[in-house]
């Protein structure tokens, strides 16, 4: 079973990464909240899916990144079978 993430504590802290103003105030807020690897790792797993929206391969994508073929993998699930999350923000990007 899986875990709810709608909580008020989340939910808080999404309303505090809405408030960053811009790229300066996010590496402020989030060396603060995360650890540098927990940093690291969900850039690795956004560049991962934006190569594997330009259909890369596992390998090319590993080479790059430094990324496991399970998190690759996990990636292309949520990419597949998620909330289209990603696809929504790199639609906003590319209107950039």
């Amino acid at each position: 079973m899986s875990k709810n993430i709608h909580t008020e504590a989340v939910d808080q802290l999404f309303e505090a990464i809405l408030c960053l103003k811009n790229r300066e105030e996010c590496y402020t807020f989030f060396e603060d909240v995360c650890t540098i690897n927990e940093l690291l790792s969900l850039s690795q797993r956004f560049e991962v899916a934006k190569m594997l929206r330009e259909k890369k391969t596992y390998l090319e994508i590993s080479e790059k990144t430094g990324a496991s073929t399970a998190t690759i993998s996990r990636v292309n699930r949520s990419l597949t079978y998620g909330n289209d999350g990603y696809e929504m923000v790199f639609k906003r990007l590319e209107k950039e």
